[in-house]
């Protein structure tokens, strides 16, 4: 039905729908289902997510002990301070990391694309929906945005650190979330494009150098960057500004420079973060080996 973002948009105006209903009628032809059974399928991630981030809230540690606790900390620090930030911001970011430290700790998360950038889409929809108040409807709607933007990149990038760094992962999840808050928001479908396009070239090099090898350092609090990144385009776009670069231009960059992106920075824990010396010390300590060798 669409291969890029530039399809995805023209169906959109030309049918005057908007692109969540595009990616709707996607899935019911794709599995030859109904329109009732996708929806509850979708639901069914939503149902996820909300608990994933209301377990997080709660608090959880990695057996690791690399992570965990720092969701409960951003929520006290909103509601006894006033956060430079904002709340909503701030909110979205302490919703992102509860969804990744739940992944951290062996529970149960949507992978939105991955495992290890599952927070920026339900981080930013439940913080975005104390703002905007969306039926449940529209919050269903909200992650078949996200899909549609996110098919488009698995299809014509990659979303996966290991063959792209982090910008394939957090990256594509941030930009996935842009571009439906601009939706919920009231936004058009190409100022959604503009959104996503603005919060993946914001991302764009990010390489994938998780300490130890686990999901847990950096990955977690890149999540949180990722959702203030995704607001903060989604206002942008919202407002009128335009990415020089067109959306699907700037996913063909993404790829190209995941290509040529060395592998110790692909999610091998060979380099970057991974690699300094307290990084090599943190998974000596988590595995029993000395600190000094090669990962």
């Amino acid at each position: 039905m669409f291969r890029n973002v530039a399809e995805l948009v023209h169906i959109a105006e030309t049918e005057c729908i908007p692109i969540s209903e595009v990616m709707i009628r996607r899935e019911i032809d794709v599995q030859d289902t109904t329109r009732e059974l996708v929806m509850e399928q979708m639901e069914r991630n939503l149902q996820v997510m909300g608990n994933a981030i209301e377990e997080g809230l709660n608090g959880v540690k990695s057996r690791s002990g690399l992570t965990g606790g720092d969701a409960v900390l951003l929520q006290q620090y909103i509601a006894e301070k006033n956060p430079l930030s904002g709340n909503l911001l701030l909110d979205a970011v302490s919703k992102a990391v509860a969804t990744n430290e739940v992944n951290a700790a062996m529970g149960t998360i949507c992978a939105t694309p991955t495992a290890g950038s599952a927070g920026c889409v339900p981080g930013t929809l439940f913080a975005v929906k104390e703002r905007l108040n969306p039926t449940r409807e529209q919050m269903i709607r909200y992650l078949f945005t996200a899909g549609a933007f996110g098919y488009i990149v698995a299809n014509n990038a990659f979303i996966s650190g290991a063959t792209g760094g982090c910008q394939a992962e957090v990256g594509s999840a941030a930009a996935m979330a842009s571009a439906a808050i601009v939706e919920m928001a009231g936004g058009t479908a190409q100022q959604s494009a503009e959104a996503f396009a603005i919060t993946m070239k914001n991302m764009l090099g990010l390489v994938c150098d998780p300490v130890a090898g686990l999901v847990e350092v950096p990955c977690v609090k890149r999540n949180a960057a990722g959702a203030s990144n995704a607001i903060v385009s989604a206002d942008m776009a919202l407002a009128g500004i335009t990415s020089r670069i067109p959306c699907d231009e700037v996913i063909g960059a993404m790829y190209r420079i995941g290509k040529t992106m060395p592998s110790a920075l692909r999610e091998t824990a060979e380099g970057g973060l991974a690699a300094t010396p307290t990084g090599r010390a943190l998974a000596a300590k988590i595995y029993g080996t000395d600190a000094n060798q090669d990962n």
